[in-house]
């Protein structure tokens, strides 16, 4: 039997706790306790719904500062550094009478998000692990777990606080300080990091060599350079699919209750399809990490953005609990596969050494799907419904379905492109 080594797990375990609580505390629970802070403080709902904007743009926008701070200083401190961040904006959160201490504590909540989550977490376990399916679905799924979880727990404990929402936002920070603390202990030093990237390397490297051409899932022989990534189609293919997914899922969480209770069901019952969207999200992750080892992502991703299409049209003509559950379960497998697929498919297309800045590029794209719910808003202004604005999503993912389709794996040039060696952060696309 083959020695499991127990390492790698453990930083499975911490990074999925801090992206579960760091995602419960923030996108989870902020639109729970924000009507009590808009009452308190006397806010209008545009500044309020404003503070959300904004931390949706600066988790998007700020994808390259751990990237950049990971390269100059390494792991440990760029997880102290967001740790730090994530703590003072739970701190501005708690400590506001103004909205602009309220938008600089939501924005650095976005931006520590980033420094903490996906980022280096991804680049951890990418290179702890050489079969990345089960601990990649594991990771995503504490963040489907945290958005399921995060009203319930936001609740609970502003019912301990009567109300007192200033005490839940200083909970929150120091609890974003334990748990930083302790990812970080548990990382390793860059010593035992780079020893350990160093045999995922040489392991990977053995079995892409080893496999005959039939191999069902494919891997690059080569690691290719960020400029190399962004010349090809398929890097585009699944940056739109990333942006799809978020574009599309930010919309319906935005705005499924109100569309469904406007089409005669009621607010119980539209906001457990919204629940069950999210635990099928967290299935769905767990589920396709465990399937990422031996079916080829491709096949996820084009299971999940048809499922995402799906669940989309349904949701624009939804009114019986069948078209009901069929949006929920086709739009929480659709979104929770996606992300899980093009993060698996960038590794398996252009290799690890320069993922951490090829993912970071692609989180980029977050900055602008937050634009949806404004596009929704619009549609919804302009017409009276919003059954234009998820059909228009729909359209968007059966485009990116299609694209998806005719993906095949991408193949470098070498007399196009000359082998450059290792990566520096500085090097941006043309």
């Amino acid at each position: 039997m083959a020695k499991v080594e127990w390492r790698p797990w453990l930083l499975v375990g911490a990074f999925s706790l801090v992206l579960f609580l760091i995602t419960a505390s923030t996108y989870s629970s902020l639109g729970v306790v924000l009507p009590n802070m808009i009452r308190d403080e006397h806010w209008s709902w545009t500044e309020g719904g404003l503070g959300f904007t904004l931390l949706g743009m600066a988790t998007g926008a700020s994808s390259f500062v751990p990237a950049f701070l990971i390269r100059k200083l390494g792991v440990r401190p760029t997880l102290f550094c967001g740790t730090a961040v994530m703590a003072t904006g739970f701190v501005c959160l708690g400590v506001t009478h103004g909205p602009l201490v309220y938008f600089a504590g939501t924005t650095l909540c976005g931006i520590g998000y980033q420094m903490m989550a996906l980022i280096p977490g991804t680049y951890v376990l990418a290179a702890a692990f050489p079969h990345r399916g089960l601990p990649f679905g594991l990771y995503f799924a504490s963040a489907s777990a945290g958005g399921v979880l995060g009203p319930v727990m936001a609740l609970s404990a502003m019912h301990v606080f009567h109300d007192l929402w200033r005490n839940f936002w200083i909970t929150q920070a120091a609890l974003m300080v334990v748990t930083g603390a302790i990812c970080i202990l548990l990382v390793g030093s860059p010593l035992w990091l780079a020893k350990r990237a160093g045999q995922t390397d040489q392991d990977v490297a053995k079995e892409v060599a080893a496999k005959r051409r039939s191999a069902s899932i494919y891997r690059t022989p080569s690691d290719w350079t960020t400029r190399q990534a962004i010349r090809t189609p398929q890097f585009y293919v699944l940056l739109a699919a990333y942006f799809g997914h978020l574009f599309v899922g930010i919309t319906i969480s935005s705005f499924s209750v109100a569309h469904l209770t406007q089409r005669g069901v009621s607010l119980e019952v539209a906001g457990v399809m919204l629940g069950i969207e999210s635990l099928m999200g967290a299935a769905g992750r767990a589920i396709g990490g465990a399937l990422g080892d031996f079916l080829d992502p491709r096949w996820l991703l084009l299971f999940a953005l048809l499922a995402l299409t799906v669940g989309s049209l349904s949701l624009s003509v939804a009114h019986s609990y069948l078209t009901m559950i069929t949006y929920a379960v086709g739009s929480g497998l659709g979104f929770g596969l996606t992300a899980l697929a093009v993060t698996l498919l960038l590794l398996n297309y252009y290799g690890r050494t320069h993922n951490l800045e090829i993912f970071s590029l692609t989180c980029l794209i977050g900055a602008v799907s937050a634009l949806g719910p404004v596009i929704g808003g619009f549609i919804r202004d302009g017409v009276g419904g919003f059954t234009l604005a998820f059909q228009m999503c729909a359209v968007v993912i059966g485009l990116i379905f299609v694209a998806a389709l005719f993906m095949r794996p991408p193949r470098r040039v070498h007399a196009e492109i000359p082998a450059d060696g290792p990566v520096q952060f500085a090097e941006r696309p043309a």
